[in-house]
């Protein structure tokens, strides 16, 4: 997301300093909210542990992690079930989110394209952004978090 909007303020004119100050002005403001159908796979990347991974598959319990302005990767909440864990996300952007409509808002989705539409619409419907564009995760990411990631980005009052 942050190469994109790099990418356009490049593309309205601004010089290569211009666009380093800006990039760096915004990065500590780009949100990161998202949340796992599978908690084995984080089981697998040392995230959780066999019995907390077993248990939440069984009471299906879905995180919502964020990622914080030093890189790591927090739990901030666990709610049941996957239309829950899609609210919450929207939840979370309705704290942090700063003026929405006159963002470019990110969906991605580790091939779930009927979750990233429904989440899609509620951002919609709540805030009518500017844009909203949905891609899928890559094979990077989707091996530590398994198929149905769902992930919203926006810029925020903080990371």
């Amino acid at each position: 997301m942050l190469v994109y909007h790099a990418a356009l303020k490049k593309h309205e004119g601004l010089d290569i300093d211009e666009l380093r100050d800006w990039v760096i002005q915004y990065r500590d403001h780009l949100c990161h909210w998202f949340t796992v159908n599978d908690l084995n796979y984080l089981k697998r990347g040392g995230r959780v542990s066999a019995t907390s991974a077993i248990a939440g598959t069984i009471l299906s319990v879905k995180p919502i992690l964020h990622v914080d302005k030093d890189g790591h990767l927090i739990l901030r909440e666990k709610v049941r079930g996957r239309r829950k864990s899609l609210g919450e996300l929207v939840e979370h952007m309705e704290k942090f989110c700063v003026r929405p409509e006159k963002q470019t808002i990110f969906i991605g989705h580790g091939d779930c394209i009927d979750d990233a539409g429904i989440l899609a619409s509620i951002v919609e419907q709540r805030f009518a952004p500017k844009n909203i564009v949905v891609n899928y995760i890559g094979p990077i990411i989707g091996a530590h978090t398994g198929p149905d990631v769902m992930t919203l980005c926006f810029f925020g009052s903080e990371k």
